[in-house]
């Protein structure tokens, strides 16, 4: 039996010296149920101590003993050198040249129309309004009737609004939020109403089918034109600097009265007039005006008690005097080399 177990541990050592590859962990756990498992080679020959005079068991019990510990112990060495040259693979594969130039990261940014409208909405927080939202598919109602749009209203035409049925479109402007918060909410009201908005228009330099719109609106006692024009005043100084001014033309929209078409200084010329401008000092940026009676009337709010003011913007065309952008379609084919400008 000893001459057995000195067999064993020979082979136990040529066979554990065999150079291992790192990916054969495997091939070394068989060799351990192999050779120390509970069918293997070392625990057969275990299995036969019971034939063994008294004398020799202690001897051979020892032997077998040490048998075990040197093949553990050589397992060990094995199984470690193994993981040891599995780092150094994984270190060397991984290792980082720092003398190579570095890859700069592609960060995104707030596209400008969302940074502006941001900035505009922050405007009017500042000065006591709320954001408020509705549906951008709408009910003819909202979008006309309650707004007191007259049945031959050309904007009302199939050509210029997208009918989804005769009932309902695509908005065409935001005012339908300011005539769900005034069902909805009593005076005073304050808030602004941003969002998309769709028109049949053909695509050019300065024309889109889908735009942005910011309006808002002021319903309280006493409210009057004045209050409208300080704060479209202060909104456009905010956005254009402290020398910025404005103007009201008087204009006609069905929704209010009076009503006014709002100029901006020409940011290019500073007023004294130029190509951008025509000549003129002074572009043409948004409507406003005192919200009508009947339209307050449609809402369930008394006009003999409360008035108010309403506008409306283009955010797109904003955005293009803002930062001086000459083409409205530049805004929405999402080329990163413009867009990466801003």
């Amino acid at each position: 039996m000893k001459e057995k177990l000195e067999q064993i541990l020979e082979k136990a050592m040529r066979e554990l010296n065999h150079a291992f590859a790192i990916d054969e962990v495997d091939k070394l756990d068989i060799l351990r149920v192999g050779f120390l498992g509970k069918k293997g080679e070392l625990t057969s020959v275990l299995k036969q101590m019971g034939g063994l005079s008294a004398e020799e068991r202690p001897v051979v019990g020892k032997l077998a003993n040490d048998v075990r510990e040197q093949i553990e112990t050589k397992l060990s060495e094995v199984s470690a050198e193994l993981k040891a040259q599995k780092v150094r693979k994984a270190m060397e594969d991984e290792k980082i040249d720092v003398t190579l130039p570095g890859k700069k990261r592609a960060i995104g940014r707030l596209h400008p129309l969302t940074a502006v409208m941001n900035e505009i909405e922050e405007i009017f927080l500042g000065m006591g309004f709320e954001v408020a939202s509705g549906p951008e598919v709408e009910y003819v109602y909202y979008n006309f009737d309650a707004l007191n749009s007259p049945p031959d209203h050309p904007a009302r035409d199939i050509t210029d609004t997208f009918y989804i049925t005769d009932d309902i479109l695509l908005r065409c402007h935001t005012s339908t939020v300011q005539v769900r918060v005034m069902e909805t909410q009593k005076p005073p009201i304050r808030i602004i109403s941003p969002g998309r908005v769709y028109r049949s228009d053909a695509v050019d330099a300065t024309h889109s089918p889908i735009f942005h719109q910011i309006e808002g609106l002021y319903i309280d006692k006493g409210v009057t034109m004045s209050d409208l024009a300080g704060t479209l005043d202060e909104l456009m100084k905010r956005l254009y600097g402290g020398d910025c001014k404005i103007r009201l033309r008087p204009h006609h929209f069905p929704f209010t009265e009076p009503s006014a078409e709002v100029d901006v200084m020409c940011f290019k010329c500073a007023g004294q007039g130029c190509s951008m401008c025509k000549q003129e000092g002074y572009i043409e940026l948004l409507g406003a005006g005192m919200v009508h009676p009947k339209v307050l009337k449609n809402c369930g709010i008394d006009p003999e008690v409360y008035s108010g003011f309403a506008f409306g913007m283009g955010l797109d065309r904003v955005v293009m005097r803002r930062y001086g952008i000459t083409d409205l379609r530049l805004l929405y084919e999402n080329d990163v080399r413009f867009l990466g400008q801003f």
